[in-house]
């Protein structure tokens, strides 16, 4: 195995939370020295040397300049700290309490202050979600003439929605109410959210359904979304750095990470503001999405707990379908059980895993459109450092192509919906190259059969897919299709 160098000036830790005394103290220190050092990509390819990297190189390579981790071990924070800076370009280093948003991760979060609603008797998740909506109402149409669209249904993915996700507004944009983004009216920079497919009969990823559960639930309480959801989860479990506020306040500025672009360049303005609170508008750290964590555990467990009583909170983690629990993605069974979910707004991705019958987790952010691939190398590492169970890059068999057959597949593939992309795909030497500006670093693919490719790095897939003459005309990945653009 080797292991590539440590760049330690971009390694500035912060903090460390070891009680124990120096003993402890040195066991953390020497765990954290072994994780930084032992990355390891998301893919192995059978019969290939095992590779892994150090923290520094792999956010150089990814051109993240900032990284904050959080790691749990039996049932507590055993070590956060901070790499690298706030902001590219200068010193002011990340610590464990600098801000970045969780994006994403905000969905699970604001699911638990909707259940904890349900709770109270004030929604219910079963009941169609315009009983409760004053202040918009969710268009009707023959998609819903049997089946209704319920809160149950939006926080798990199934409800027909439309709308993957948001990008957010520059800080200089006027800034849309909800009902204006639900109905896709200016200054919205997103399509109307309505539905489109038979409530319940699929899952797809929708923040435009988040979104109304955003506005149901300030519509029955009458608090604004940021007061209610911290008197309702933040302050219960003691997320004392968190916020829902949008835009941030002016005095918590200094707290922040700046988001950063694919290249390195900084989001102009620091960060997008996310009027849709609900889906991706948290800024928090990883030790305040632990405890949070850590508190769903604890109250599915019966364990006296401010937020949610045993039942809801296994109605939480309970599987709706393949993919979701009521907020977050939920997988495994037994002790390989885990819950958590990934964030990406613009500038910023985030991840967030929790096996809860293990007491083990971790929480990554980074404040770069590159941290994807970059907070799941970081993630092996943690899972091979703690014993995580049913956690480790897999393992897959590739196949070599000729250059000819290379060439078939290069191009630039776009589509508009869910939501933009263009991804280029380009040949050096005898390897693929796909990149996409926003949501994928330059990546190196692999092929697993003759026209299904994968990124070594993220394990994306792609399949290449031709037309009645046989040329590529598409691309198929992750339920999605690009098609090319031009020759």
């Amino acid at each position: 195995m080797r292991h590539l160098p440590v760049l330690l000036p971009i390694l500035l830790a912060a903090a460390c939370s070891a009680p124990g005394g120096e003993s402890a103290r040195a066991g953390t220190d020497a765990a954290i020295t072994r994780v930084t050092t032992s990355l390891r990509p998301g893919i192995v390819v059978t019969g290939a040397a095992p590779i892994t990297y150090a923290l520094a190189e792999r956010m150089a390579h990814y051109k993240v300049p900032g990284v904050s981790i959080a790691v749990v071990d039996s049932g507590r924070v055993v070590w956060a700290r901070g790499f690298g800076v706030k902001e590219a370009g200068t010193t002011d280093s990340v610590t464990p309490t600098t801000l970045f948003q969780a994006a994403s991760i905000s969905k699970p979060v604001a699911a638990t202050g909707m259940l904890r609603l349900v709770q109270e008797g004030k929604l219910s998740l079963d009941a169609p979600v315009n009983d409760f909506l004053t202040s918009w109402k969710l268009p009707d149409n023959r998609f819903q003439a049997a089946e209704k669209v319920t809160l149950r249904r939006i926080a798990s993915h199934q409800a027909g929605l439309t709308v993957h996700g948001f990008p957010g507004y520059a800080v200089t944009d006027s800034i849309p109410t909800v009902p204006q983004i639900l109905d896709g009216a200016k200054p919205a920079n997103t399509a109307a959210v309505r539905v489109d497919t038979t409530p319940g009969a699929i899952v797809r990823y929708s923040g435009g359904g988040t979104t109304i559960e955003q506005l149901a639930m300030t519509d029955v309480t009458g608090e604004p979304f940021p007061a209610l959801m911290k008197r309702l989860v933040l302050d219960p479990f003691g997320m004392q750095e968190s916020t829902f506020e949008q835009p941030l306040p002016a005095a918590r500025a200094s707290q922040t990470a700046a988001g950063h672009r694919s290249k390195g360049e900084m989001v102009q303005g620091r960060w997008h503001i996310y009027p849709e609170m609900a889906p991706a508008g948290l800024w928090s750290t990883p030790t305040d999405l632990l405890k949070w964590a850590i508190g769903i555990t604890a109250a599915r467990a019966g364990t006296a707990n401010p937020v949610l009583s045993k039942a809801m909170a296994t109605e939480m983690l309970t599987p709706q379908n393949a993919q979701f629990g009521i907020g977050p993605g939920v997988r495994g069974t037994g002790d390989a059980e885990s819950f958590g979910h990934g964030g990406a707004n613009e500038g910023y991705r985030a991840q967030l895993t929790y096996f809860p019958a293990q007491g083990k987790g971790a929480a990554v952010m980074t404040n770069g459109d590159g941290g994807s691939a970059l907070a799941q190398e970081i993630l092996f590492a943690i899972a091979a450092e703690y014993r995580w169970p049913d956690f480790a890059p897999r393992e897959v068999t590739t196949i070599a192509l000729d250059s000819a057959a290379l060439d078939a597949f290069t191009g630039r593939f776009a589509m508009t919906a869910p939501v933009r992309a263009e991804v280029t795909v380009s040949r050096e030497g005898t390897t693929l190259y796909a990149v996409e500006p926003h949501f994928i670093p330059r990546t190196a693919l692999v092929f697993l059969e003759p026209r299904k490719a994968l990124s070594l790095e993220s394990g994306m897939e792609l399949t290449f897919v031709a037309d009645a003459t046989g040329r590529i005309d598409r691309i198929e990945m992750g339920g999605m299709t690009l098609r090319r653009v031009g020759k």
